[in-house]
Formats: C-alpha cells, sequence, structure tokens
C-alpha cells in the first residue's frame, strides 16, 4: 500500500511503532522495521552512549528504515541529534516540538522530522519550521495524553497543514488504518498494540495483566507526574489517586536520585534539564520535580515486571486486544484486512465489482500487491498526504 507516509520514509506499510520509553527497545523495532512497517527506538531513558549503542543493535538486526524518538528539552538534545545523524538513522521524532533551528539540521543532513503533536496549533507550528510530517495522537492514546478525541483532532490537522499526517490514538487493526486514510492521514500509528507482541520484552505477567483489561479498566490520572497520563487501572493508582501532593513529591524524589543513579547524570545536569522543561511553558518546579515518577515508575513494570511498584501506561485499545502475534504477524494482518475492509466499501453509484454487486475496491486508488507483504507495486500518480 503506498502513501505519502512509505514514499517519505521507504517503508512498505504505512504503520509506525511508537518510541514507547523502557519498551520500544531494539528487538522490538527491528521486529517492526523488518515486517515493513517504521519503528520508533525510545531513547529517553537512555544515556547518549546507550543510544549509539542501541541504534548500531537495530542496524545489525535490520536493513529496513526505522526511526528514533527524541526529547526536544532535554540539555543533551544537540548531542542525541548528532548520533542520529552520524548512525544514518532515517527518521527522528518528538514527543515535544523541535526547535526551528534543530529541525533545519536534521534536515540538512537527510534525516526526516516526525514531530508528536496533541493540538492543531502545534502541528501548524512545526509545518511552519520544516517538519516533513506529523504524527497527531488523540485522547485515546496511552501515556501522556489529550482530551480531544482522534476522530476530532485528526481531520483538524489535516485540514491545516499541507505535510503528511499520521493518526495515532485507538488503532490497533486494518479497519483503523482505512479509517485513518478517509480521514485524510497517510497511516496509522501505534503504541499498545506493538507492546502486546510476541516481540516485545515487557515482562509476560505484565502483558497478562493488559490482555485481561477491559476498556473500563483503563482510566486517565494526573498523580503520577502532575499531567494527564492514560495508563492500566491498578491498586497502585487508585492509591495514587487518593494519595495528596506531599506524599507524591516524596516519593519524586526517591525517583530522581534513582534516575540519577541509573542514568549517570549529575546534579547540575538534572537542574538543567528541568530549566530547558519549564522553558516557554507554566511549569512548577514541583510538577518538574514529579515528571521524575514517570520513568522510574515505568520501568519498575515494563522493565520489573512488577506493576504493584509501577505504572503501565496504555492506550484505550488495550481493552479490545486478545492476543500477542509476533510483529511479522501483526502488520500482516492489518494490511490484510485494511484490503478486505475496502474492499467491502461501496462503490459510485451504478459502479459493480464485475459480478453485478456494487462495491468492491477497484475504486480504491489503494491496490494490493501481490502479496501482503511483498514491495510496492510500479511506481503511479502520488497519492494525496492529507
Amino acid at each position: 500500500m503506498r502513501t505519502a507516509l512509505t514514499e517519505l520514509v521507504g517503508v512498505r506499510h504505512p504503520v509506525v511503532q511508537t518510541g514507547m520509553g523502557w519498551v520500544a527497545g531494539p528487538r522490538l523495532v527491528s521486529a517492526t522495521a523488518n515486517a515493513g512497517a517504521l519503528g520508533i527506538l525510545a531513547s529517553a531513558t537512555m544515556t547518549v552512549g546507550e543510544l549509539r549503542a542501541a541504534v548500531r543493535e537495530v542496524r545489525s538486526r535490520t536493513d529496513a528504515p526505522f526511526g528514533v524518538n527524541l526529547r526536544a528539552d532535554a540539555g543533551d538534545a544537540g548531542e542525541r541529534v548528532r548520533v542520529v545523524i552520524e548512525e544514518g538513522v532515517r527518521v527522528a521524532s518528538f514527543a515535544l516540538a523541535p526547535s526551528r533551528e534543530l529541525i533545519a539540521r536534521l534536515k540538512d543532513a537527510g534525516v526526516v522530522v516526525i514531530p508528536s503533536i496533541g493540538a492543531r496549533r502545534h502541528a501548524e507550528k512545526v509545518a511552519a519550521w520544516g517538519a516533513d510530517a506529523v504524527l497527531v495522537q488523540g485522547g485515546e492514546g496511552g501515556g501522556h495524553t489529550g482530551d480531544v478525541a482522534t476522530s476530532v483532532l485528526l481531520p483538524q490537522v489535516v485540514d491545516a497543514v499541507g505535510i503528511p499526517v499520521i493518526a495515532a490514538g485507538g488503532f490497533r487493526d486494518g479497519r483503523g488504518l482505512v479509517a485513518a486514510l478517509a480521514f485524510g492521514a497517510c497511516g496509522v500509528a501505534m503504541g499498545t498494540r506493538f507492546l502486546l507482541t510476541s516481540d516485545s520484552t515487557v515482562p509476560d505477567a505484565v502483558k497478562a495483566r493488559y490482555l485481561a483489561a477491559s476498556v473500563k479498566d483503563i482510566t486517565v490520572t494526573t498523580k503520577v507526574d502532575g499531567l494527564p497520563h492514560r495508563m492500566l487501572r491498578t491498586d497502585l493508582v487508585d492509591a495514587l489517586e487518593r494519595s495528596g501532593r506531599p506524599a507524591a513529591l516524596l516519593r519524586a524524589v526517591r525517583h530522581t536520585a534513582a534516575f540519577r543513579k541509573r542514568s549517570g547524570m549529575r546534579w547540575a545536569e538534572l537542574i538543567r534539564d528541568g530549566l530547558a522543561m519549564k522553558h516557554g511553558k507554566e511549569l512548577s518546579w514541583s510538577q518538574l520535580l514529579l515528571a521524575a515518577n514517570t520513568p522510574m515508575m515505568l520501568r519498575a513494570a515494563m522493565v520489573e515486571g512488577r506493576p504493584d511498584l509501577g505504572v503501565m501506561a496504555s492506550g484505550q485499545i488495550a481493552g479490545l486486544i486478545e492476543d500477542l502475534p509476533s510483529c511479522a504477524e501483526l502488520v500482516d494482518r492489518i494490511m490484510t484486512e485494511a484490503y478486505e475492509t475496502l474492499a467491502r466499501l461501496p462503490g459510485p453509484p451504478g459502479h459493480t465489482d464485475g459480478s453485478g454487486h456494487t462495491g468492491g475496491s477497484g475504486h480504491s486508488v489503494l491496490s494490493r500487491p501481490s502479496g501482503p507483504s511483498g514491495p510496492p507495486g510500479p511506481p503511479g500518480p502520488r497519492p494525496p498526504h492529507g
């Protein structure tokens, strides 16, 4: 399936695996890339040296394009960008809007820049600064999230910018991909769905908690780091909801010290990053301190397998997921479902599929290749990018 996303980054399928902290490591990213989708390596919890080593490990596992997710407000963002450029990474994604200068530096080196945004105005800003595409996450998405549904936010952004738009928040299958394309997106990005694959390194006991969850078991809380955060409801999350600010700040102090010890960062570097996070934002120092809760509480669950001590970021879609396919099986299934969904859509009035039935995929510009995971067909008219 050829879309503006596949043409922009050189992947076979318009599907993106997002850069989830402690989850999107070399194994998951390379498995996604080998399946023909775009895998994004999470780097926020890595040192610069660990990032370079992780990129090289992905390279050793795949020849396909992949990306790295970066924190634009990190004090060492420049060093991380240098790693991305020097190692020949195809895509740089950002959870927060990168500066105009950072975008230009990456683009000059041939790196595709795709910031994640949660509001139309943010999409307009990064598009004006030269971003190659934007990833739009609606409120259904996991982790830090907004309150506007994807079905409302996505068409707003598609209509506002002249660059490719990738849809995120609430996607898991081929039907969702077709819906996103109908809204004008060039593909879909998924986090929770890729977390729940056999290629994910998340402990099996934690995956089981996700698979057992219903849609009502997924909630949004501000008690982890002061910002809206979508995750699985657990006894710990309920306890956090009942706790006051002093207890949260004490917990954050412990987590800050733990993160400093693990990352090797000096207190001066932590303060520098805090100042960078505050710049241009109305954040109190208590909110910045609470931010230390997120990486360490996620690590407790996603790495150590202790959901009793940590949190499990989750999109609402987790309540509909029931299996753990490999990335190859997942991507192949998504594309098969997408073509089957397109084939069921009604065609223009009076159109038939040759058997007297209206509908069929003949009217669609998205033609199916010879095999579900095969290479794109011969070049044709460039598809609209939304």
